[in-house]
């Protein structure tokens, strides 16, 4: 994801199906805002590439005014900390560690929650203690969100997993999952419920590998003039799983 979620606003809402994960993404930053002050404000969402995650974080940090940023693997702590001052919209300091006081206090000024996208990238760095560091000065919810081995990953870093308050892992797509990203994005074609079955099947579980198939359904299908697929007109054309093709050999 690489635009700004404040830049989105109500068209977004509108591109986005309302799907499991991202029910799941909400209730999770609702858990740390709405937590008891003696419970800890850190949950983290985590789950395997393709899942909708970062998707979903979007609509949350338009929801909930959230602080969004999206880590980076050439991240270092000043980058960390200038990138979260750019979203919140202050001009950082020159240390880094006047950068995480002006960080604190405009979270605890604010009232907004952190959400921190691939987090894994500050876990492999060695830089994830700057998120304990801001929070254990704000006290502000914050949500980190990274791949399906983040949990793992963080049991190096026992301070920080400690103040984990919830664990909620992304879920595979469902088929109820497939039918709404069919309704909102293939508008110019109906697909059947036995091709949208077949779509669901072969996509593992992966929104990102069902929405590329709902194009590539629609594409085939209005170059054949059809409005209409079902799975007997889809035939043996194949369906994209993420796997790349074999190599063709000569007969």
């Amino acid at each position: 994801m690489s635009s700004n979620p404040h830049t989105l606003g109500q068209d977004f809402r509108q591109q986005v199906a309302p799907l499991g994960n991202v029910a799941l993404c909400f209730a999770t930053l609702r858990r740390a805002i709405t937590r008891p002050a003696h419970l800890p404000g850190i949950v983290c969402y985590y789950g395997p590439s393709g899942y909708g995650k970062s998707t979903a974080a979007t609509l949350v940090t338009i929801s909930y005014d959230a602080v969004y940023v999206q880590a980076r693997s050439s991240w270092t702590r000043k980058a960390a900390h200038q990138a979260i001052l750019k979203g919140l919209g202050v001009i950082p300091a020159k240390t880094v560690a006047e950068m995480s006081d002006q960080i604190a206090e405009e979270l605890v000024l604010s009232k907004r929650p952190l959400i921190v996208d691939e987090a894994d990238y500050l876990v492999e760095r060695g830089s994830i203690e700057i998120i304990r560091d801001i929070y254990e000065a704000s006290q502000a919810p914050v949500m980190i969100i990274g791949e399906e081995g983040l949990p793992n990953k963080l049991k190096r870093w026992e301070r920080f997993h400690g103040r984990v308050l919830d664990w909620a892992p992304a879920q595979p797509a469902t088929l109820e999952d497939c039918k709404a990203l069919a309704k909102l994005h293939s508008g110019k074609v109906q697909i059947e419920d036995d091709l949208l079955d077949r779509v669901h099947e072969m996509s593992g579980g992966s929104v990102r590998r069902i929405c590329v198939n709902l194009a590539l359904i629609e594409e085939q299908s209005l170059v054949a003039g059809q409005d209409v697929m079902n799975l007997k007109m889809w035939g043996s054309r194949e369906l994209y799983t993420g796997e790349a093709p074999s190599r063709r050999r000569n007969a």
